[in-house]
């Protein structure tokens, strides 16, 4: 069945990131993407100097209201960076309001990193993205995201129980599964750990020491399309992951590639896997 996504976030017009990523991957996995922009920005915020900005979050409800009067509908919902409260409360009645029976819902709760919030971001906006995820069917937080979700204290060094504790917790506040990123118990790997149903499984992988700007957005638009073509959900997980490494390995040692990752180049092998997994 050829299905239709809709994902909600920034377009940063340059730098690989946001919807500039989310459409081309999610599209090479062969599923219809469509957009709806939270803010437009000339670039991204991650080295660039003076940067442009236009919030939308006052065109959301119109927008809602014109897809609501043309019975538009979608299979499944992938949100990402979301710049207010009152943005996140348009999103939630946009994904109760459009979605298609058994639609799926995957928040990525883009706030934080390395053990702090993103500029602009505050307690408000962590209960209102607890409000996101309680509706979520998949989350896709990284440590730091799962931390200020459910309260429990940030750590740079951790075992499995203290994984666990945080899945736990998350599935408490609602979400039906949890995929947890950046999760690393050695220095020269990291992984990924899926929980759902009950179950744990940690896909562990290589660690490239050179960080990419965007690659969390790459992560989740190859594993929204992954999981969207019917893979389960712990392969899609593992698609991903191995999807967005090649794209780091492409892109290390082009330094004027600095603002993002070389997403194009690893199609061919996002392409591969999925259709060989695909149901």
């Amino acid at each position: 069945m050829y299905k239709r996504i809709l994902t909600i976030q920034d377009i940063s017009c340059v730098g690989q990131c946001s919807l500039t990523v989310a459409l081309p991957i999610i599209s090479a996995c062969g599923v219809e993407a469509a957009v709806l922009p939270s803010a437009v920005l000339s670039t991204h915020t991650g080295g660039f100097k003076g940067f442009t900005f236009r919030d939308l979050t006052e065109d959301l409800p119109a927008i809602s209201a014109h897809w609501t009067k043309e019975g538009i509908t979608f299979d499944a919902f992938y949100t990402g960076y979301l710049g207010s409260t009152k943005q996140i409360q348009y999103v939630r009645d946009i994904l109760n309001a459009h979605g298609n029976p058994g639609a799926k819902k995957i928040v990525d709760p883009a706030m934080a990193d390395n053990g702090q919030l993103y500029y602009g971001f505050d307690a408000a906006f962590v209960e209102s993205m607890k409000g996101l995820v309680a509706e979520a069917d998949i989350v896709l937080p990284n440590i730091t995201e799962a931390s200020f979700l459910t309260g429990i204290e940030y750590k740079e060094v951790y075992d499995e129980a203290y994984v666990k504790s945080q899945l736990e917790a998350l599935v408490k506040i609602g979400a039906k599964a949890v995929v947890l990123t950046g999760v690393s118990y050695k220095p020269e790997t990291t992984g990924v750990v899926v929980y759902e149903n009950g179950n744990y499984r940690y896909y562990e992988h290589k660690k490239i020491a050179q960080g990419c700007h965007g690659t969390g957005d790459v992560y989740a638009s190859a594993f929204v399309g992954a999981i969207t073509r019917g893979i389960e959900t712990y392969e899609a997980a593992k698609i991903a992951a191995d999807y967005t490494v090649k794209c780091i390995e492409n892109t290390i040692g082009d330094a004027k590639h600095w603002y993002g990752v070389k997403l194009e180049t690893a199609l061919p092998f996002l392409v591969n896997e999925i259709e060989a997994k695909a149901k």
